[in-house]
């Protein structure tokens, strides 16, 4: 069965040349037969892509060339099925959307500490706040245990939701993390900016804490599995593919339960949506009737007044009746 090499990357540099460089990263990844998605902005890449081993090797040396991308860690897993079907290279504003302007996480951002290096800080209970910066759907998956968790849907809320709930800790020791690390770096830089003294994210994020631990003794900290962005939809503490999947009406991570359950039917429901969908199937139906019932009445009204026309017509040419025939 055939292996794909599926690499998670980014970061922070200055792109001076975007246009150019999404160009020439779109025509590599159609010649190597590359898909997945890979974004650039003028403040660096972002990229989620799979492909064969021998294609793999071959894009991180594409990168290694380049003094920009030259450092840049690729956080590899594999799978015995393609999970992307197609690739995508986008330019945006940002590389990952915090909405907020005068942040360069290229040079001010929080200090990296390392995923063995955490888990000992954690294994001897030293004073450290964990800060989850992802969204609740993956949060839903599995955190670090007490971690803060925001209730966030969208990363771009990530900083209103500190300045309204988390600035008291900004003198304490505070390491965020996110899937594959970029969202934390960009949110060490934010947070620097508003005045944390010591804040760390973890290098690589969760995907590179997996890798670099599963080797250890002892308990990693973490409870549960990790959202991945990819058909995957989530990994255990092995790098693994859980028996987890997705619902692609709503977009809610399904675990095998769900998918024994009466609520769920694939691709139409799952128990997530079950009551939105069916309330949204019945206002569909609904308004087809109401529909169907004014246009039904518009050709009822069509067929009246052709019946009226026609009966008048039918009148006005009647022959008209002698007088003689009157008297008999």
């Amino acid at each position: 069965m055939k292996t794909y090499h599926n690499l998670a990357f980014y970061k922070f540099v200055r792109i001076n040349d975007v246009d150019a460089t999404a160009a020439a990263f779109r025509a590599l990844t159609q010649q190597l037969d590359i898909k997945g998605t890979l974004i650039f902005a003028d403040e660096g890449v972002n990229g989620y892509i799979a492909a064969s081993p021998d294609s793999a090797n071959k894009f991180i040396a594409y990168c290694r060339a380049d003094a920009r991308f030259a450092d840049i860690e690729f956080k590899v897993s594999f799978s015995d099925f393609h999970p992307y079907t197609r690739m995508l290279v986008k330019q945006k504003k940002e590389i990952v959307t915090l909405g907020r302007t005068g942040i360069d996480p290229a040079h001010f951002t929080g200090k990296h500490v390392d995923g063995k290096t955490l888990k000992q800080w954690l294994d001897n209970g030293e004073e450290v706040i964990l800060l989850d910066t992802r969204n609740d759907y993956e949060t839903q998956l599995g955190t670090f245990k007490n971690a803060i968790v925001p209730d966030i849907k969208t990363f771009r809320t990530f900083p209103g939701w500190v300045e309204d709930n988390f600035m008291q800790h900004k003198n304490k020791r505070v390491v965020t993390f996110c899937t594959g690390g970029i969202r934390c770096e960009k949110a060490t830089a934010y947070m620097r900016q508003v005045g944390f003294e010591d804040v760390y994210q973890i290098q690589g994020g969760i995907l590179k804490y997996f890798d670099q631990t599963q080797q250890m003794q002892g308990d990693n900290h973490y409870e549960g599995d990790c959202f991945v962005f990819d058909h995957r939809v989530a990994v255990n503490a092995k790098l693994s593919k859980t028996e987890h999947d997705m619902c692609y009406v709503c977009w809610a991570t399904l675990s095998p339960e769900d998918k024994l359950s009466p609520l769920y039917k694939e691709n139409e429901y799952c128990p997530h949506c079950a009551d939105e969908t069916q309330r949204k199937m019945e206002a569909r139906k609904r308004k087809a009737i109401e529909t169907n019932q004014i246009a039904l009445e518009k050709r009822f009204e069509r067929i009246r007044k052709a019946r009226a026309q026609w009966e008048a017509k039918s009148r006005e040419g009647a022959p008209a009746k002698s007088v003689a025939a009157d008297k008999n």
